[in-house]
């Protein structure tokens, strides 16, 4: 089974083919290219890289958040898109549980942490458990809103080691941290396409899937446009 993986949801474009046995192809750039630049061409180039046909596609994963509002929009609408021309499931996948793939492993706490501007950060909590032959990701905290310095004071008296990831780490690496928490590597810390392919592929398995009319980005607040907007129609509604 190969299916198509997109993330869109931070500056980085990414985009793998990819199945339960490998990962046949991966691109991912961060640049001064905009996604709506990026990402068609990136599809063409992974699939024709991996040697796969779109009706060879089984599926369509896609990172929904959150994280950029402009970027969660065109990602999804491509997936969207393809899902239903193709004729093949959707599945819809939160970015920070997609990040917490880059660390398949017991004995560690993940903190994947997306920017939420001002100051703040979306962040949720993960640990892997063994269950069986196999691990499965299991929520530790819940998907919250919160300043990036009370996460991080909060990992203070943690029992596990703890690594943080994510795109709200990628200015902070000389913030200071508490010695049981350490900042993933920089090949680690961005969301990636396989990432999110390696967490849809779980959910298939599964038997989960979303509808491509009704999916919709997990954004948690409204972006700075919508609320510029409703402000100053306010004002010139009063007037």
């Amino acid at each position: 089974m190969s299916i198509l993986s997109i993330d869109t949801s931070s500056q980085v474009s990414s985009v793998a083919v990819l199945s339960a046995e490998r990962v046949a192809a991966e691109i991912s750039m961060q640049g001064a290219l905009t996604h709506s630049e990026t990402l068609m061409p990136h599809i063409e180039t992974a699939l024709r890289m991996a040697r796969v046909e779109k009706s060879e596609l089984e599926g369509i994963a896609v990172s929904i958040g959150p994280g950029s509002f402009t970027g969660l929009r065109i990602g999804l609408a491509s997936a969207k898109m393809m899902a239903y021309a193709l004729h093949i499931p959707l599945i819809a996948v939160p970015t920070l549980e997609a990040l917490a793939h880059h660390y398949i492993c017991e004995g560690v706490r993940l903190v994947p942490m997306m920017d939420a501007q001002k100051g703040n950060v979306y962040a949720q909590e993960f640990a892997w458990r063994a269950d069986g032959d196999a691990l499965i990701l299991q929520e530790i905290r819940s998907l919250a809103i919160l300043p990036l310095t009370e996460v991080i004071a909060g990992l203070d008296n943690a029992e596990q080691p703890v690594i943080l990831l994510g795109d709200a780490m990628q200015k902070k690496t000389t913030l200071a941290l508490p010695a049981n928490v350490r900042l993933a590597p920089i090949h680690a810390r961005m969301p990636r396409a396989a990432c999110v392919g390696l967490a849809a592929l779980t959910r298939l398995a599964r038997g989960e899937m979303d509808d491509p009319v009704t999916a919709a980005p997990l954004y948690l607040r409204r972006s700075e446009a919508e609320v510029l907007w409703e402000k100053r129609h306010g004002t010139e509604a009063a007037q």
